[in-house]
């Protein structure tokens, strides 16, 4: 599925719309969105990952007067994503067979960029 994040979340080279350079949430989507099956029988799995969307909704999303979230902007989930992978490849990580923070953060960004359609030109 998705082991130690390589150059491949970099995005293309010529920076196509659909996945512009530097950007790897569609990497993400394709190596996380088979988890998302997971959702119909793991509650423990579910309830992780709702805790993990919410963590990143918190990080990400500035609160005006109205106390009313924005919407979320891909440039800065891509950003964070960005820094995960970077730190995950720092410490060699590859993906397990069951969960870990990691599986739990990066379900969460697929997670966001499909409910947020992120990835529409």
């Amino acid at each position: 599925m998705f082991a130690t994040p390589d150059e491949s979340h970099r995005g293309s080279p010529d920076g196509s719309p659909d996945r512009p350079a530097g950007c790897p949430l569609p990497g993400i989507v394709a190596a996380f969105s088979p988890r998302l099956a997971e959702f119909a029988f793991e509650p423990g799995f579910v309830a992780a990952v709702d805790q993990h969307t919410a963590e990143l909704r918190e990080l990400l999303y500035a609160q005006g007067p109205e106390l009313l979230p924005r919407p979320l902007d891909r440039e800065e989930l891509s950003d964070y994503a960005l820094g995960f992978l970077d730190a995950l490849t720092e410490i060699g990580w590859r993906e397990p067979v069951g969960y870990d923070f990691a599986v739990y953060r990066l379900t969460a960004i697929c997670w966001l960029v499909r409910q947020q359609d992120l990835l529409a030109s």
